[in-house]
């Protein structure tokens, strides 16, 4: 993934709040807060559906369907081949089962797309950050 896939993924998250500067995040890291942010949003959404508020139940799919849009946006097909163009099929299956579940208030399609994106995340949290500088070099207060 490249710096500027990534930071386009994050706008499709929305703000993440002071704890996150994208100067100063791993690409690799940034997947990961996209994945959990895509999976807290799930865990809102299935919350929302069986209280019956169809309202805030579809705001949640939603920002839910436009995380992983972004998680889609930032495959890069020359670098990733064929594990690209699998996790690009994936997520778009995601998309189009969120899009179900919210039009019959199934649940259970809800837990797939869950349990799907966590499969995928516990093998990003597998792979170990690729050695890169994550802060710019302080500055010398020696001379």
């Amino acid at each position: 993934m490249n710096p500027s896939n990534a930071r386009n993924a994050i706008q499709q998250y929305g703000q993440l709040g002071p704890k996150l500067d994208a100067n100063f995040v791993s690409a690799h890291r940034i997947i990961q807060m996209l994945m959990e942010g895509a999976l807290d949003k799930l865990a809102i959404a299935k919350g929302h559906m069986e209280r019956g508020e169809v309202a805030e139940k579809g705001s949640f799919i939603s920002w839910a369907i436009s995380i992983i849009e972004g998680l889609r946006a930032s495959l890069d097909p020359k670098a990733g081949g064929e594990l690209a163009a699998n996790l690009e099929a994936l997520y778009d299956y995601m998309q189009r089962r969120l899009v179900e579940a919210n039009a019959t208030n199934d649940v259970e399609m809800l837990d797939e797309v869950a349990g799907l994106l966590r499969n995928i995340k516990s093998g990003w949290d597998a792979i170990q950050d690729a050695p890169e500088a994550k802060r710019p070099a302080e500055p010398s207060t020696t001379e």
